[in-house]
């Protein structure tokens, strides 16, 4: 991602309601946050408009991925959040979900297809860009949880997938 790539975002997100952004390609991560605009009192007292946007932690690219610096979306050891032997394939992003490659073409994931790691479920599209998600969890995928052409939010939940 360049410079040109996230000045576009930023203006993005201040001419629309998008509060954060976050996206990771190929060991680089970036999350931006605006601000909520509020007044606040600065060291002498005088009030100030916050910053609109605040950059989070920019990671550089890695020699060897990190796993455990991003916990895999699709995980069944969440406390309280998922059910024992299942887990989740979750958006890792803000876009328009799409099942299959084109129109025409049979979707890459429905119910009762086995799936590994590194298997492409989905596509999400975001600024025009096609993002192809993997499953992240060895199993078979129980119930497609999003509809297709629909918009998804970050970390919804696309695909159960029973782990095995």
């Amino acid at each position: 991602m360049d410079l040109k790539q996230i000045k576009l975002i930023v203006d993005l997100m201040k001419r629309s309601d998008l509060t954060e952004f976050e996206v990771e390609e190929e060991g680089f991560k970036i999350k931006i946050k605006r601000a909520s605009g509020e007044v606040v009192s600065g060291p002498s007292g005088q009030g100030y408009s916050a910053h609109p946007f605040s950059a989070g932690p920019a990671e550089l690219p890695r020699t060897a991925p990190a796993p455990a610096a991003n916990p895999a979306p699709a995980t069944a050891s969440a406390p309280g959040a998922d059910e024992v032997g299942f887990a989740y394939v979750k958006s890792p992003m803000v876009g328009t979900f799409y099942r299959s490659p084109s129109p025409d073409s049979p979707p890459f994931a429905d119910a009762n297809t086995k799936v590994e790691e590194k298997s492409v479920v989905c596509i999400i599209e975001a600024m025009k860009i096609m993002n192809e998600i993997q499953a992240e969890v060895k199993g078979t995928v129980v119930e497609v949880l999003a509809e297709n052409g629909q918009p998804v939010e970050y970390g919804q939940r696309l695909f159960k997938v029973k782990v095995g």
